[in-house]
């Protein structure tokens, strides 16, 4: 088959999986399906795509799921559509990032949740090391119960508010400008519950 004719196929397929979570389903499970065969037979290069191909359709799945728990727009706010991005292993250490932009005015107000990536662990050093945050300008913050470091400029009206949920989600709530109430009231309309069940 030639490569740009697969290339479409795996597109067209990719189309379907983000459209149709049933179908999805029914793709991850044949392709791992597929992936044991193929191990089992010693086709251990064909094994290993397939179960990377399957990995991949997962975090796609997750990422939109988790589209749905960002919030909505606070009173007097617009927010636009929410995004989704699942990157495998091999880009940037991987990892599944949902994010939604909201304005109000001049004001402009960006929500992004990312798990399964090693950007976490920076984020986790300096929430649980107090000394890191100082050094950074960071002040610790505690949002719903969640350990967090707000970097606000007042000067600017801009800043930065960095939540760690479950050791597993770092959610980074920025403005520009934006009043520093206005980045922890986003802060404290995210549903850690649910989030912390995904």
């Amino acid at each position: 088959m030639p490569l740009p004719t697969l290339i479409r196929i795996v597109l067209a397929l990719a189309l379907v999986v983000c459209s149709r979570p049933a179908w999805a389903e029914d793709i991850v499970l044949s392709t791992i399906k597929e992936a044991t065969r193929q191990y089992q037979t010693g086709d251990y290069t064909g094994a290993a795509s397939n179960l990377d191909y399957a990995a991949q359709l997962v975090r796609q799945q997750k990422s939109e799921r988790m589209k749905a728990l960002l919030p909505e727009p606070l009173s007097g706010w617009k927010g636009e559509d929410a995004s989704a991005q699942a990157l495998g292993a091999a880009i940037l250490g991987g990892g599944v990032t949902v994010s939604r932009d909201y304005k109000k005015g001049s004001s402009s107000v960006s929500v992004e949740i990312v798990s399964d990536s090693p950007v976490l662990q920076s984020v986790l050093m300096m929430v649980n090391n107090p000394m890191f945050a100082g050094a950074g300008g960071g002040k610790l913050e505690m949002v719903k119960g969640q350990r967090a470091i707000l970097k606000y400029d007042s000067g600017k009206k801009s800043g930065e508010l960095y939540i760690v949920v479950a050791s597993r989600f770092v959610v980074t709530i920025k403005g520009r400008p934006a009043a520093r109430e206005d980045l922890l009231a986003y802060g404290e309309a995210i549903d850690y519950r649910t989030l912390e069940k995904n």
